[in-house]
């Protein structure tokens, strides 16, 4: 590794802002992470970075796809439009598909498209009531070695930490979260 990028990795997963986000950084570099969905995409930031360290640690083209509002969104929340989001993305060089809507409705469109994701990250902005509904169609896009990171809100920031597999089967088994047959 040449020392611009072990610099620029050190920054990202010990020294760059937001704090939370250093620990998926470190993630996607340490378990050659090669498939990312994220659920709430904010400014773009974070997925061209965890793009680039996934794309180093692993030698081979990333998948990402993020599930949000885009335009959907209203004037009141950040957030980017789904072309600027879709330009910047696919600048890193990764296989990059955008699905517009709220995690439940997204998610039950693509899941049988979406095939050994490595990595899930929950954004603390999601719509509780469409996230708790699309609990349901996660499971069938993990690989086996999966990791989901969830966001929540906490005082004076936001935490990340990795949600336990017993604890995403629980809410994807929960009453009330499946579709109708």
């Amino acid at each position: 590794m040449s020392p611009v990028r072990a610099l620029r990795y050190l920054y990202l997963a010990y020294f760059s802002a937001p704090r939370h986000d250093r620990l998926l950084y470190r993630h996607a570099r340490n378990h050659r992470v090669q498939r990312i969905l994220e659920l709430g995409l904010g400014s773009t930031e974070r997925a061209c970075r965890l793009i680039e360290l996934a794309t180093r640690a692993s030698g081979q083209r990333v998948s990402y796809t993020g599930i949000d509002l885009f335009e959907l969104r209203g004037e009141q929340t950040a957030g980017v439009s789904l072309k600027l989001a879709h330009r910047r993305l696919a600048a890193t060089g990764a296989r990059v598909r955008l699905v517009p809507g709220d995690p439940h409705s997204a998610l039950a469109a693509v899941a049988n498209s979406l095939v050994a994701t490595d990595l899930v990250i929950v954004s603390a902005d999601q719509d509780r009531p469409a996230l708790e509904k699309a609990w349901f169609y996660l499971p069938r896009v993990l690989s086996p070695a999966a990791v989901v990171f969830v966001e929540e809100p906490v005082a004076g920031g936001i935490l990340l930490r990795q949600m336990p597999a017993d604890e995403l089967a629980r809410l994807a088994a929960s009453p009330g979260r499946r579709r109708a047959a």
